[in-house]
């Protein structure tokens, strides 16, 4: 079927149209400039977490390790697990050399040549980058002071598997972070995985009301936090997303 002859489409047409400024942005958000959204895999760290040294970290869907390597200022050691062999690959080249090049898109097939580094003052040693699923990740993986999951969850197919591990990761008295845009798609993940944006027995299922169900009494829910994100598609568009930050403490 045609894109533009799809009712999301249609609806989110005729919010952009027709849409108050309250419907179309929450007043919650409306504080939130894109300017703001820089940075988010450092934000997603350095907002959640606590900053006292500890032993080790888990980055869970690490993508290219920016968020890894921030971890490591306060851990002596850091696993970084992602899915995509890519990402693994640039985030251990970064881990080996402190930087690569990469290709910006600035329009059509128009780019600029950019560099990527890591930030002085880290000690990339103490990051381990490997390939992984979160759903079913390896026995051996040990325990940890902090797990971060960072827009994770709804890219998995069965998400709650992921969820299920976690008390077994997590110390008692360590800190877990999940954030999510709560973007629930068919194609990354079936709908009966969702765990939110979906009403079931006539209730309106949200996600963080299903985190609840799955991580207590195991997590105890200390704070929840919005954290946009800015995506750069190309030089006139970009992607602006809140995500859902909720940081746990393991009981």
């Amino acid at each position: 079927m045609n894109l533009y002859e799809t009712d999301r489409l249609l609806s989110e047409y005729l919010l952009f149209h027709y849409g108050t400024p309250e419907e179309v942005l929450p007043p919650a958000f409306a504080p939130l400039s894109p300017r703001e959204a820089l940075g988010f895999a450092e934000r997603a760290v350095a907002e959640t977490f606590e900053r006292e040294p500890s032993e080790r970290a888990l980055d869970l869907g690490c993508a290219v390790g920016r968020s890894s390597f921030e971890l490591a200022r306060f851990s002596r050691e850091v696993v970084g697990i992602d899915f995509s062999r890519r990402f693994i690959d640039a985030a251990r080249a970064l881990q080996r050399t402190g930087a690569i090049g990469y290709a910006r898109v600035d329009e059509g097939t128009l780019t600029t040549p950019l560099t990527a580094r890591v930030p002085e003052g880290i000690e990339r040693e103490r990051v381990l980058f490997e390939t992984g699923d979160a759903m079913a990740l390896r026995d051996d993986l040990g325990t940890f002071d902090r797990v971060l999951a960072a827009n994770l969850l709804c890219r998995l197919g069965e998400p709650r598997r992921c969820l299920e591990r976690l008390p077994s990761l997590v110390r008692p008295g360590g800190q877990l972070v999940i954030t999510t845009p709560c973007t629930w798609m068919d194609e990354f993940t079936p709908r009966d995985h969702w765990l939110g944006g979906v009403e079931r027995a006539g209730i309106r299922v949200t996600t963080l009301a299903s985190l609840r169900d799955a991580l207590e009494p195991a997590f105890e829910l200390c704070r929840s936090a919005d954290l946009p994100f800015l995506i750069r598609e190309h030089a006139r568009k970009y992607q602006w997303s809140v995500a859902q930050a909720s940081i746990w403490r393991r009981r």
